[in-house]
């Protein structure tokens, strides 16, 4: 206890300002997660509702059935607990990757438990996987969550396969708010994930007033102003070099 509070002492007041200020920011950003899938799991019954899943995530990929995951070792980078990859039976392995899986585990068991997923705690630093692990990496307007978006998306690059493929959904322009820290562009995605890649297909919309949110990617009304708040939905291809 004598050597922590040396070590306290010894830290300048503006850096103590800095990180009380950065711890109080993430842990109001964690709860504020938990508050959010705490009361959709009283809106769905106490059993999450993941049915939506398996017709988003094959729209976003642009693919008719899961085939083409088979034998495929698939992630969701900020996942939720509400068992987003429970549809790609044709995968390998499914991997739930999300800052607040410890949490899941304690608060929601008997729902994470039913998902035949793993999931498996991240930092906002680091996705402890081996790199070049993953062969396909989705992510559903999750990762504007993140404290770091740099960072972040090297972590989705290296734990991605060379040849791998990422496919993710954006909100472009939303507010940034203590949940959601980031607001993101087009050019800032690009700068930091896509001009990284081959990008195989990007399809950009903008929010529909009171309405679903991706109906425009399902009936082809895709039209976009910049600076508008709006969704991107990508998939892209790692290089091989």
């Amino acid at each position: 206890m004598l050597i922590k509070s040396n070590l306290k002492a010894m830290i300048p007041k503006p850096l103590k300002q800095i990180l009380r200020s950065l711890k109080n920011r993430l842990i109001k950003k964690n709860d504020g997660e938990l508050s959010f899938w705490r009361s959709r799991l009283k809106i769905d019954n106490g059993k999450f509702d993941n049915s939506n899943y398996e017709r988003l995530m094959l729209a976003m990929a642009e693919e008719p059935n899961d085939n083409f995951l088979k034998g495929k070792i698939v992630a969701d980078f900020g996942c939720g607990p509400r068992g987003s990859l429970v549809w790609a039976n044709s995968a390998l392995l499914r991997i739930g990757i999300d800052v607040l899986a410890d949490n899941y585990a304690d608060e929601f068991t008997d729902n994470i438990i039913s998902h035949r997923m793993i999931y498996l705690k991240s930092t906002e630093n680091v996705i402890p996987l081996p790199s070049g692990f993953v062969d396909i990496m989705f992510t559903l307007n999750a990762i504007d969550h993140v404290d770091n978006f740099s960072v972040m998306c090297n972590e989705i690059m290296r734990v991605l396969k060379p040849g791998g493929q990422f496919i993710g959904s954006f909100n472009l322009e939303e507010p940034a708010s203590s949940c959601e820290p980031q607001q993101l562009n087009e050019i800032i995605i690009k700068e930091n994930l896509l001009n990284n890649m081959e990008v195989q297909s990007y399809r950009i919309s903008n929010k529909r007033p009171n309405g679903n949110l991706y109906a425009p990617f399902f009936d082809g009304d895709l039209s976009y102003k910049q600076g508008q708040e709006g969704i991107l939905w990508v998939r892209a291809k790692k290089k091989n070099t």
